[in-house]
């Protein structure tokens, strides 16, 4: 008896050891991938787009329209056939619109950002983004907000 008793805790100690592997590996797998992570066209058609809108309406736009195609640049004056991805968005006051184009396919690649009102097509294309090491769905939100406010389309001096 006293053989199977001194056996027991060696049978235990091994049976953790192995235990701890699993367990870690249990945790791996239980931590979803990051929504970022998505390919670049799920990502902006189910993540970011969403969360745009919602933003711009908490800001207190109504009719808001967002759209994600690829198309050339609507710049005044432009003539090049190169086309991007881009989120068209389109606010009923004043016929404004805001472009924001992803010249890399790719949230962390280059990005840009244009405006326009009356209808018209923008004429400036400005660097968006440029310092960001690490994009999420949040800053990219916050940013257009920040953008937008700038223009002064969210609030009024």
């Amino acid at each position: 008896m006293s053989e199977e008793t001194a056996s027991n805790p060696k049978a235990t100690a091994q049976a953790e050891a192995d235990a701890a592997p699993a367990k870690a590996e249990a945790k791996k797998k239980e931590k979803e991938p990051a929504i970022e992570d998505k390919p670049f066209t799920e990502f902006i058609e189910q993540d970011f787009t969403p969360a745009l809108k919602k933003a711009l309406l908490g800001q207190g736009l109504k009719d808001v329209e967002l759209t994600f195609k690829k198309d050339k640049l609507p710049l005044a004056g432009s003539s090049s056939s190169e086309e991007y991805w881009q989120v068209n968005g389109s606010l009923p006051q004043g016929g404004r619109q805001f472009n924001l184009y992803f010249l890399d396919e790719d949230i962390s690649g280059k990005k840009a950002f244009s405006c326009s009102n009356g209808g018209k097509k923008p004429s400036i294309i400005e660097s968006f983004m440029i310092d960001e090491r690490k994009v999420n769905l949040d800053l990219m939100v916050l940013y257009t907000l920040q953008r937008l406010n700038g223009q002064k389309w969210l609030t009024k001096n």
